[in-house]
């Protein structure tokens, strides 16, 4: 009975202690899992903090690197908007416009002018010669960064490059266009800026050396599809690094970062504060475990719990060590009484000693104003609403005067009398506002930067589009102008320009002086603007060309009364250095009278009216019209078909007999430019001179027949026509040519045999001395000299003595009235008698009737060509003219008498 009760009472007991153990261990196991889920939490925000402060500073750097950079483009956009304007820029333009760019800290090494994408120059030059005379964008996706800038006129960024010094370059190339003279974009090429990555690190904070995060930057390889690494270690990528994107016009970088040291180096949720979560857990187990036990194990639970309270000392003590690490102070305020506690780490924040009494008061005193009272708002809302808040101000520590930034937080609570509290705590955010203020000044002064960029930017294109003399738009503003009326609706308005040019202005810059003449276009300039209405547009496009663009109804303006104002107030005349200067302008108008004629054809057609106003004698105004169409239409047509037979040898030789005016044998020839026209047939030189000396060509024609006239004089020696001497014309052009010289050297003439025509209208009291010496080179090689036209130029007797020609030509204007003129004849004797003194041969050009040749002949003239002896013709007709000749022209003078 007695083993039967034991085993009850055991029993009992063992179920007692079964009621005891589980919830025990039940409540331990909950306290275990929620000590593991706080330190799992509190990792998880420590490393957000982590990767908050490392993306912080990353952005910082990434903003910096792409400030300098767009900064670095800002610069050379200014100087490509100089070659835009200015696309022959040689050398030393170049080095002087990119040696202002090194006035302003940048990190540009070297800057390249590449026309065609061709290195061309480079500054500076004493370093950077190899970069010269070599293609750029030697890439392998250079088709794709050529589209970008040639086809889209985008900004091409390339590299990293090494550079000569042994570091690495960044190439920024920005695509030059300029406007041909079609009004069309066209490309020029690229100006190139090569950055010193090392400086440019360096200036965005990436090299500092208190940096507290590592840094790698790539990019990504197309080629591979793996990134390539530009900076840094390319094992950060494998760390769950911080990234962020670069913009660098035509591609990207990736920049990652992590803490310098790993993620684990920066958590500062160290093991002290696990151990001091789970001595909290253990402790909660042990007290339920101690209150199970209370009753059965009294002296066993006394003990338990001096090794906890042992513990608990041990816990405080860890927490102080993990505050006082953290360098967080912990407050306490009474809000009744306010009386505050501070520990002692608050002390140390503030700079107070540790046994020194504080109050609100205190507090107040060491922070502004106006910090003091948004802190104590955010306070009372917290406490009426029984919440926390959070908060910084700035405190002034009186020990030493140092300002620090405070951060704040804290919670309201009920103590265990009653009475309501706040605990917070405060800790030192000095730096990170330090960093912050720093990014807003970089971020200010890079947006001055850019803005100070854009200001010079468009004073240089302000510069690029007006003449810097008179302040008018330039012909590039012009230009751009009329692109913009063609594209412009106006309706019912027509479109009028005057293209206006000064008479008689270089004279006066070669008489006064440059001075003289940019006063004469400032006053011009000021005219023109007096005189036209605020709408219309002014330019000077040259020297002394002045272009009006006017918009006004059909009828309305009368802008042939307006050209007499313009030409009336540009001849009012200018006081310089107490002389008078005056000029003239021509003017030549033209309308928009059709919609598809373009506005630059417009001009075109002012310009072939102003030529029109100076061929009719200067200082009026013409306007375009048919007539002026027509005539610039066959003018133009002409002169291509000119050019073309010049390649096609249509420019052929005709040569014209002259006789001895005694005995009519055929003693010399002259040869005669005939233009053999692909339509028209044969010309004469009236129907092409003119318009070949424009085009510069007569030289070439002159050669030409030179070269068929001594061909042809070698036949008729070998027929043995008796024909010994051949005369050809030669044009001003052609005389002071030094071809002509060598090409006379190359020949082998017989003396006397071939002579050159000069027209007296080259006007030789001008140029006496330049055609003497000319002269005398020709002389050299036994070539005689004849004037032509004589009487119908400007040469005097002085200077034709001088030039000691060998024969005179007496024009056919002079010749044709002898018969029935007794006075011409006389002035026909003078001309003779005045040869005859010199030993200067006469000839008579425009012998019409066998009765002129006989007057002439009498007259004492020495030879005789005209049509009453014989025409001009080919050298084949020639040899049977000359073989009948020779058997008819005894006959001749019989004829006659």
């Amino acid at each position: 009975m007695l083993g039967k009760t034991r085993d009850i009472v055991n029993v009992s007991a063992w179920r007692a202690r079964l009621q005891i153990i589980i919830p025990s261990v039940l409540v331990c196991i909950v306290v275990v899992l929620s000590a593991i889920y706080a330190d799992l939490q509190q990792q998880r925000l420590s490393l957000h903090e982590s990767r908050h402060e490392v993306q912080q500073r990353l952005g910082l750097i990434r903003t910096k690197i792409e400030a300098n950079i767009n900064a670095n483009t800002k610069l050379l956009q200014g100087l490509v908007a100089v070659i835009g304007t200015e696309p022959k820029i040689d050398k030393e333009r170049f080095e002087a416009l990119s040696e202002s760019i090194f006035q302003f800290h940048s990190q540009i090494r070297t800057v390249v002018a590449a026309p065609n994408l061709v290195s061309a120059y480079a500054y500076p030059p004493e370093r950077n010669s190899p970069l010269t005379d070599r293609p750029i964008l030697q890439v392998w996706d250079r088709d794709a960064l050529l589209r970008d800038m040639v086809e889209k006129g985008k900004v091409v960024i390339t590299g990293p490059t090494h550079l000569n010094n042994g570091t690495q370059g960044l190439v920024i190339s920005i695509p030059v266009r300029i406007w041909n003279d079609t009004g069309q974009m066209h490309f020029w090429g690229a100006l190139l800026g090569i950055l010193d990555l090392p400086r440019l690190y360096d200036d965005s904070g990436l090299l500092a050396n208190e940096l507290p995060i590592e840094v790698v930057i790539t990019t990504d390889n197309t080629t591979t599809g793996e990134p390539a690494v530009i900076y840094g270690d390319i094992n950060i990528r494998k760390l769950d690094p911080v990234r962020m994107n670069i913009d660098l016009a035509n591609r990207k970088w990736t920049i990652s970062a992590i803490p310098r040291g790993g993620w684990d180096a920066a958590n500062d949720w160290s093991d002290l504060n696990r151990i001091a979560i789970f001595a909290v857990a253990a402790l909660i187990s042990g007290i339920v475990v101690w209150v199970g036990l209370l009753m059965n194990e009294r002296q066993r639970n006394f003990q338990a719990l001096h090794e906890r309270e042992e513990d608990l000392r041990a816990m405080s003590h860890r927490l102080g060590v993990a505050l006082e690490s953290s360098r967080i102070g912990v407050w306490e305020l009474d809000v009744a009484t306010g009386a505050m506690h501070w520990d002692e780490r608050i002390y140390q924040l503030y700079g107070l000693p540790a046994d020194m009494p504080v109050s609100m008061e205190q507090w107040r005193s060491m922070v502004p104003d106006e910090d003091a009272r948004e802190i104590e708002r955010t306070m009372r809302e917290a406490i009426d609403r029984k919440g926390s808040y959070t908060g910084q101000f700035r405190v002034k520590r009186p020990g030493d005067g140092k300002v620090l930034h405070m951060r704040t937080v804290g919670t309201s609570y009920c103590g265990g009398d009653g009475t309501l509290k706040m605990l917070g705590v405060n800790w030192d955010v000095t730096e990170d506002v330090i960093l912050q203020n720093n990014l807003r000044a970089a971020q200010k002064r890079t947006e001055e930067q850019n803005a100070a960029l854009e200001s010079a930017r468009q004073r240089m294109e302000h510069n690029a589009l007006h003449d810097a003399l008179t302040g008018l738009p330039n012909r590039r503003y012009l230009d751009q102008r009329l692109a913009t009326l063609d594209v412009l609706d106006r309706p019912g308005q027509q479109l009028t320009v005057l293209h206006m040019d000064l008479d008689r202005f270089k004279e006066i810059n070669d008489t006064m002086g440059h001075g003289a003449g940019d006063a004469i276009l400032r006053n011009v300039a000021s005219a023109l603007r007096a005189n036209v209405r605020d709408e219309d547009f002014v330019a000077r496009i040259g020297g002394d060309e002045f272009v009006i663009v006017c918009f006004g109804y059909p009828g309305q303006d009368d802008f042939g009364s307006l050209g007499q104002r313009l030409i009336a107030a540009v001849n009012t005349p200018v006081l310089y250095n107490d002389h008078e200067c005056r000029v003239g302008a021509s003017i030549g108008i033209a309308a928009k009278t059709e919609a598809q004629l373009a506005a630059e054809q417009v001009l075109v057609n002012a310009d072939i009216a102003l030529y029109e106003a100076k061929r009719r004698g200067r200082n009026r105004v013409e306007f375009f019209n048919d007539h002026l169409r027509a005539r610039t239409i066959n003018i133009k047509q002409t002169a291509d078909a000119i050019l073309r037979s010049l390649g096609d040898n249509d420019f052929v030789a005709f040569y014209q007999p002259q006789f001895d005016a005694r005995t009519l044998e055929i003693n010399g020839v002259e040869a005669l430019a005939r233009w053999n026209h692909p339509q028209q047939g044969l010309l004469p030189p009236s129907a092409f001179l003119e318009i070949a000396e424009s085009l510069n060509v007569v030289a070439q024609i002159d050669a030409s027949i030179l070269d068929q006239s001594l061909l042809q004089l070698a036949r008729w020696r070998a027929a043995d026509l008796g024909i010994e001497h051949v005369s050809v014309n030669i044009s001003a052009q052609r005389l002071f040519e030094d071809r002509l010289v060598s090409h006379l050297e190359s020949l082998s003439l017989k003396p006397g045999s071939l002579s050159f025509e000069l027209l007296e209208s080259i006007s030789f009291d001008d140029k006496a001395d330049a055609v003497a010496e000319s002269l005398a080179r020709i002389r050299a090689h036994g070539i005689a000299i004849e004037i032509d036209d004589f009487g119908t130029g400007y040469a005097s007797i002085l200077s034709l003595i001088k030039l000691s020609p060998s024969r005179l030509k007496i024009d056919r204007q002079l010749v044709a009235p002898i018969v029935d003129n007794p006075a011409q004849r006389r002035l026909i004797s003078s001309i003779v008698d005045i040869g005859r003194s010199f030993g200067v041969g006469i000839v008579a050009e425009g012998v019409e009737t066998m009765e002129h040749a006989a007057i002439l002949r009498d007259l004492g003239c020495h030879t005789l060509q005209g049509f009453a002896l014989a025409r001009p013709m080919t050298a084949d007709a020639l040899m049977d003219f000359a073989r009948k000749h020779a058997v008819e022209r005894e006959t001749l003078w019989q004829r006659t008498a």
